[in-house]
């Protein structure tokens, strides 16, 4: 576990800070995520049965949670049989999700780290997903790779983040939500620091996420983009309804690790 703050990369210590800061903020909404009976996704809380995110069957499956925060997402993989460990940058969030483990009776390995470099040997797991967490605030050139590494042959990675075309669209401004325009290149995108914020995200083209994940060892089984429901709502303030109904605020990405014997 790298808790060392002199060991850590620049963006893992500055969104360390963010996150423990935006803790009480999101703890609502993981009380209400583990309250769920059924998984809903993203900002727009669209449902599993609408977009089949998940594997149909996780019984006795090795699962990681790559940036879980308050962990309602492994909560709902754990419900489903998985062996779940949940791993996450901030403190503050994870003392949210072990409130949560108490109060809802559900036992689960939370550890605090970066989940570009994940303490478990080679192959360990079955699943890992990510749900506006590593995918959106780890360097993707270094957790893609250890994702890689942690996952069976066969294994699935699963993660969820803005869309190439939301970031795109999105003003420099605070606050303002995504216009109808282009407002940044495509090309040279990764590494973003938005204005007043003091963390730092990260998003790739479509091109680039393809070439990392194939370069990695990953075979693209699907990618999902998010329309939101006609009636959808969101308590963000970076996209409206009328611009999610349009055009994808949100995409999934699924794929599979290939065997060391398969070819590219």
């Amino acid at each position: 576990m790298m808790n060392d703050e002199n060991e850590m990369p620049e963006h893992v210590r500055r969104n360390r800070v963010l996150w423990d800061g935006y803790a009480a903020e999101y703890a609502g909404p993981g009380e209400r995520g583990w309250a769920r009976s059924e998984p809903a996704w993203g900002i727009w809380g669209v449902p599993e049965s609408t977009l089949r995110v998940l594997p149909d069957d996780l019984a006795s499956k090795d699962a990681i949670e790559l940036g879980c925060g308050t962990a309602y997402v492994s909560s709902w993989i754990a419900r489903r049989g998985a062996r779940v460990v949940g791993i996450d940058n901030s403190a503050a969030q994870l003392a949210t999700a072990r409130r949560l483990q108490r109060e809802h009776g559900l036992e689960f390995t939370l550890i605090q780290g970066n989940a570009e470099r994940v303490p478990y040997p080679d192959a360990s797991f079955d699943l890992a997903i990510s749900e506006y967490g590593a995918c959106l605030w780890a360097d993707p050139y270094r957790w893609v790779p250890e994702a890689a590494r942690i996952l069976r042959p066969g294994g699935e990675l699963i993660f969820l983040t803005n869309s190439v075309l939301l970031t795109l669209c999105s003003p420099e401004e605070d606050g303002l939500p995504a216009i109808d325009r282009l407002l940044r290149p495509a090309f040279g995108m990764n590494r973003i620091e938005w204005p007043g914020s003091m963390g730092v995200e990260f998003h790739l083209s479509h091109g680039d996420w393809l070439r990392l994940l194939r370069h990695s060892g990953f075979e693209v089984e699907d990618l999902i983009e998010v329309q939101a429901p006609e009636a959808g709502t969101t308590r963000h303030p970076y996209v409206t309804l009328q611009w999610a109904r349009q055009w994808p605020s949100e995409e999934i990405w699924k794929a599979r690790r290939r065997s060391d014997n398969d070819k590219l």
